[in-house]
Formats: C-alpha cells, structure tokens, sequence
C-alpha cells in the first residue's frame, strides 16, 4: 500500500515545499454559490411583489371606493357635523362678514316701463284716454243782510251801498253781489256788481267803482271777515288799509267807522252773508 503522507500545512507552503494551485482563482465556488443565492432572492422578491400587485388590483376594482362619511380601517378619522355645509371662501374659511347695515333689498329686475299716457289703462291698444274736462266754475253771490234790521240789505242806489229793503226784481239784482278773493288778500272778501264794479269806501262810504289797477283801489275794495261775538253767525268787515275800521250802517247808509263797544255798533256791524234776499 502507498504510504500516506500527511499533507504539510498549508499556511506555510513555501517552507514546507508545497505550492498551491493557482489554476482557479481561491474562493471561486463560493463566490457562485452565493451569487446564486442572491439572484435567486431577487427573483423571489420581484415574484412576490407583482403577485401582491395584482391581488391589491383585484380587489380594489372589486370594491367600492369609500364615500365621504366612511372611515378607512387602520386611519384615524375625524367626522365632520352632519348637516353642516362647508364654508365658502378661501382655505376654507368663510368671507363674510358681520356687518350692521341693514340687509338691502334684492334686485328685481329691470324697471317697468310707464304707461302711455296716451292709451287708456283699461281699453285695448291704442284706445285713446278721455281727458277729464275741469268742473265749471261757480260763482259765489251773495247778499248781505243786516243782523238787527233782518228786511234789509246792502243796496245799490246812486252809486253808493245803502240798507234798503228788496222791492221787485230789479231790486234783487242791485242787492246782490259777486263774492270774491280779495284783490290785496286772498284770505279776505271784495265785491263785484253785475256790472263789473267794485264795492271800495272812498271818504269812508261804501260805493261802486271801477277798478283802476291802483294799490290804493285794491285796499279800498278789500274787507276781512271777523266772526261777531254778539251775534252767532254774523260776520264783521274789516278794512286791510284801516285796521280797526269796520263797516257799518249808519242813518241806512253803509260806511267804514273805527270800531266801537257800544252795543249799538257791534249790531250795526254785524251783518250775515246770505245766498239772496228773501
């Protein structure tokens, strides 16, 4: 039998007369075994993953998304007030504002055009409106009556007013007049005859005279009525460029006299305005 020789430590090769094989590289078959085993890792990894891939796939097109309200298992969820809408304006906060105006009223369109006041609102088209003629004027008459001597009136005889009684017709006519505003105030009385004349006091009688445009003409012909104190319903004239100056009958003549407490004169200045003579 060949004797067996024990091989000589390899860690000293030159000292012990052995040489190593250099004709492979030391270390060589476990350099392959492990990239082997690495490659095969990756392969396993990679594998793996597209098969995770796939299944998550599947099941999510097999599931329903989740809805606004529901919670995903795993996350923490913070719910929301139900019935609460989200606020307007920018990062989520809302824009408006308190304010302590008054709420304006909304816009409701485009104005109305106005009607046509040539079309009538309850005809049809193009039926004209009736223009509304202005009621006549009336004319105010009247007759003044004297409060203490009730069968006689002011009365035109010879150009002056005197306190006659009413004799026929043609004495109606001269007993009454047309009641107007006054000329220099239109909160008091003048009067007109039938003829176009004025009542003025000239000389402090009462008389007819045409008006001449003057101003002292319009005061003379323009009296004040002043309620009686002494006889209701009775009316006293005063005159506007005589203040306290009244008219009065005296001796049947009608004439301006200041104004006395006697009661003789509050009744002969006293007078009711009358629609006519009886």
């Amino acid at each position: 039998m060949p004797e067996n020789k024990s091989r000589p430590p390899q860690d000293q090769p030159w000292e012990n007369g052995w040489a190593p094989d250099t004709s492979r590289a030391p270390g060589t078959r476990r350099l392959w075994l492990a990239g082997g085993m690495a490659m095969a890792t990756v392969i396993a990894c990679i594998t793996a993953i597209a098969l995770s891939e796939r299944e998550s796939d599947g099941d999510s097109a097999a599931k329903p998304a989740p809805s606004a309200g529901t919670t995903v298992p795993g996350l923490i969820s913070f719910a929301s007030p139900s019935g609460t809408a989200p606020p307007k304006g920018k990062s989520g906060l809302s824009t408006e504002k308190a304010t302590s105006e008054a709420p304006r009223q909304q816009d409701a369109g485009p104005p109305e055009p106005a009607p046509d006041p040539s079309k009538s609102p309850s005809g049809g088209p193009g039926s004209a409106t009736k223009t509304p003629k202005p009621p006549a004027s009336t004319t105010t008459w009247r007759s003044v009556r004297s409060v203490n001597y009730p069968d006689r009136y002011w009365h035109m005889s010879d150009g002056r007013v005197g306190l006659d009684q009413v004799r026929g017709s043609e004495s109606r006519e001269d007993s009454t007049f047309k009641q107007v505003k006054g000329l220099a105030n239109s909160s008091c009385y003048s009067f007109a005859t039938r003829d176009g004349q004025y009542l003025r006091h000239r000389d402090f009688v009462l008389r007819a005279d045409r008006n001449d445009g003057s101003a002292l003409f319009t005061q003379d012909a323009t009296f004040c009525p002043r309620g009686s104190a002494h006889y209701s319903g009775a009316t006293m004239l005063e005159s506007v460029n005589y203040p306290g100056y009244f008219l009065r009958h005296k001796n049947f003549v009608v004439r301006l006299e200041r104004y006395d407490h006697s009661s003789l004169y509050l009744a002969d200045s006293s007078f009711r305005l009358v629609d006519g003579p009886a």
